[in-house]
């Protein structure tokens, strides 16, 4: 019988050391080191394809690979770059009911219509709750006359046992919901910890490179909004995309931060239904309100999410403080970054703020962290504080230096063809960005240099 070594293992960062220590060596923790045992090479032991590998030379390499298989939903085969790699490993995390699973399943229904044979793994829902959740979504069992579209799905959490299903069906794609309900029995530890969910992970990847099987696995999060689990949960994962999303809010994103095929950062929207997901084809108006009567401290700026251009409102709100020292508060915009601008405003113009609380943020929770939104930013707060509203049909974009300098901003050719196609008339960029390659029809381009020049040109 293989003798089992005790490994110590810290369940906050996952170093593995062959003693106990006090305090980890890797994050800081205290006391946060618990015995794992597991045997030997049990990680190494899986490898791709039980065959030795041969290195080759890189002018040798093969660049032919499969296709990218389509999910028909445009939104979901943005993100990922325009389709699944087959045999990558996909890992989605979100708040609890953001819509994963309801997510996966309308992907895994679209993967099985493509011809796809799918196995859908629950380790937190019986049959009978995943035949449920999956009535309630539109087509989700429209059969045409001699095909037949039914996924599979399975309740278990033991890992062996997934194994032997999905060679059992012959699955070409897996989803496993999720990573932290799933366990193994060649490890002691239980389903969830630092070991066990690595060691399941370094598994789904060498399935997936080895029998060129698609896999997606669900993660759980944190209450800071992280995947849960070490971190090289991400690492090992060919794409990680997070699930966003307020709870009262209709619309959801998804935001790729890792992908090996792929831009990073791209985004995809969707509309939360009774009918499940619904991709939203025009997303710069989901996040503009009605502008009939434009109200004084709403700016529109566009920002860019990836590769994607979106329109975006930025509302402030400048009062006097009823208090020693003034407040702000911004909703899906940097905090330090509203500090630096109204600090900026006060040495370039030399208007003081001390007085005044500051509250800003972006209409419809989108969040908007990219330079480019800065004179927006600036714009709007100015609005507010000198209580005019901005001109109407006019779109800003353009970085702030502290120095007062607008700097120019990256893709300015796409930002404009959006901001023309959603019906703008002006737009307030750079001069360093002009003149632009290739000219876009319908829209008036207005230059500017610093943020004295902005508060001359919209407010005289």
């Amino acid at each position: 019988m293989t003798k089992t070594p005790s490994i110590f293992e810290c369940q906050s960062c996952g170093y593995s050391s062959a003693k106990w220590l006090g305090r980890c060596p890797d994050c800081g923790s205290w006391n946060s080191f618990i015995e794992e045992k597991r045997p030997k090479g049990g990680e190494a032991s899986f490898a791709q394809s039980g065959a030795e590998a041969v290195p080759v030379r890189l002018s040798e390499a093969s660049t032919e690979s499969a296709p990218r298989i389509g999910t028909l939903d445009a939104e979901f085969d943005r993100v990922l770059g325009g389709g699944i790699v087959p045999g990558s490993l996909i890992l989605l995390g979100g708040e609890p009911g953001a819509g994963k699973s309801t997510l996966l399943l309308q992907i895994a229904q679209s993967l099985q219509k493509e011809g796809q044979n799918v196995l859908y793994v629950s380790g937190e829902e019986s049959v009978q709750q995943i035949k449920l959740r999956a009535d309630r979504l539109e087509d989700l069992h429209k059969e045409v006359p001699g095909k037949n579209y039914d996924i599979y799905i399975l309740s278990e959490s033991n890992f062996e046992h997934i194994l032997s299903a999905s060679e059992e069906v012959r699955a070409t794609t897996l989803v496993l919901d999720s990573v932290q309900t799933t366990f193994s029995e060649t490890l002691d530890s239980a389903p969830g910890s630092v070991s066990q969910v690595r060691h399941i992970a370094t598994r789904c990847l060498n399935l997936a490179k080895s029998r060129n099987l698609t896999i997606f696995i669900i993660g759980h999060v944190t209450k800071d909004g992280t995947i849960a689990g070490p971190k090289a949960l991400e690492h090992i994962v060919d794409v990680v995309l997070y699930f966003e999303g307020e709870r009262r809010q209709n619309h959801r994103i998804i935001r790729a931060v890792k992908n090996r095929f792929g831009a990073a950062n791209e985004v995809g929207i969707f509309e939360m239904t009774s009918r499940g997901l619904i991709p939203v084809r025009n997303p710069s108006s989901l996040f503009l309100l009605e502008r009939e009567n434009i109200s004084p401290g709403s700016a529109v700026v566009c920002a860019l999410e990836g590769t994607r251009p979106l329109l975006v409102e930025i509302q402030a709100l400048v009062v006097a403080t009823q208090y020693g020292t003034a407040r702000r508060v911004a909703t899906g915009i940097d905090y330090n970054r509203i500090s630096v601008l109204v600090a900026m405003l006060e040495k370039r113009l030399g208007i003081q703020m001390n007085g005044c609380d500051i509250y800003a943020n972006t209409a419809g929770g989108l969040g908007v962290d990219e330079p480019g939104a800065d004179l927006g930013i600036f714009a709007a707060i100015l609005s507010s504080l000198r209580n005019r509203p901005l001109p109407a049909h006019t779109v800003l974009m353009g970085e702030l230096s502290l120095s007062g300098d607008v700097r120019p901003i990256s893709q300015a050719h796409l930002r404009l063809r959006e901001t023309a196609a959603m019906g703008f008339l002006k737009c307030i960029l750079p001069a360093g960005n002009l003149p632009l390659v290739e000219p876009v029809d319908g829209i008036e381009l207005i230059p500017i240099r610093n943020v004295a020049e902005v508060s001359d040109l919209l407010f005289g």
